[in-house]
């Protein structure tokens, strides 16, 4: 075989790999080795990703209105979908990307900032439990309960005995919440110090971003190295068979919603959410509503 025809070879079997299997995070992996600005899979230009994109829509939302009749017949299951990821990584614009190929009415999207005090006075997963979408519907949370394991860990917000034990217990949850119906797709939005850079200083170069800037992303910056060591800990240590984490290359805005989009279908796919069955004649009511 030539180089040609094995060149061909490895880009076919590429674009016939799962994402969800080039991006899972499993044995051995290494965030540090991570191209932010890999395109894994998928197009190589812009304009025909943004169109793949898109062209997932009727799929999607099929799906996902199947999901919710599934919860009217009594089914339990539900999809969230985690967004992690460093200041600038883009978790507003993957759940914009995510947005536009769902019915927003079946969507119900949750920010998570510093918690109040009211949340303070509770155990860490309490806000969390109440934002967790309802049966039959899609959640997407930008951040997440992994805060407690990031920036609680590098600022060292609470004693190390603390945090060090919320991995097991952040796996013990997911585990309940699966076993209930609840299906993770947990992504980190992967972007590459230089790409953090460019992205904060095109905030304070256009007026109209200027709003979107924050200085304490800078504080948070200085400590790049301390928050990588931190998501390799989360990453590796709460990747499992029930709720893998995902790696998302997101130098690329456009293959970053690509993936996350593919991702999605992918995982709608795999749950295969069903119509209920009906509890009535079909004859018998097109019959009485002709004679209504």
């Amino acid at each position: 075989m030539g180089k040609k025809d094995k060149g061909k070879e490895s880009k076919q079997a590429k674009a016939a790999a799962s994402v969800r299997d080039l991006l899972r995070v499993g044995p051995g992996f290494d965030l540090g080795a991570v191209d932010a600005r890999r395109v894994v899979a998928g197009p190589g230009d812009k304009v025909m990703a943004r169109a793949e994109s898109l062209a997932l829509e009727p799929e999607i939302t099929a799906l996902q209105e199947r999901l919710y009749a599934e919860s009217k017949g009594g089914g339990k299951r539900r999809l969230l979908l985690v967004l992690q990821g460093m200041d600038t990584s883009g978790k507003g614009g993957a759940a914009k990307a995510v947005d536009r190929v769902c019915e927003p009415i079946g969507l119900r999207m949750t920010s998570f900032g510093p918690p109040t005090q009211e949340e303070l006075r509770h155990h860490y997963l309490w806000r969390i439990n109440k934002a967790l979408p309802p049966t039959g519907s899609i959640g997407i949370f930008d951040r997440s309960h992994y805060e407690d394991v990031l920036i609680v860990r590098v600022r060292n917000l609470v004693p190390e005995d603390v945090w060090s034990g919320r991995y097991d217990e952040i796996n013990a949850w997911e585990k309940k919440l699966s076993d209930g119906g609840l299906v993770f797709l947990k992504c980190m939005l992967h972007i590459s110090k230089a790409e953090q850079q460019e992205r904060l200083l095109a905030r304070l170069v256009e007026p109209d971003k200027q709003w979107k800037y924050n200085p304490g992303d800078v504080d948070e910056r200085l400590l790049w190295d301390s928050y990588q060591a931190a998501y390799q800990a989360a990453l590796t240590r709460c990747s499992t068979e029930y709720a893998p984490w995902y790696v998302i290359p997101a130098d690329r805005k456009w293959h970053r919603d690509w993936l996350l989009t593919q991702l999605v279908a992918e995982t709608l796919r795999e749950m295969a959410p069903q119509y209920p069955p009906i509890d009535y004649d079909v004859e018998a009511e097109m019959a009485r509503v002709r004679a209504s």
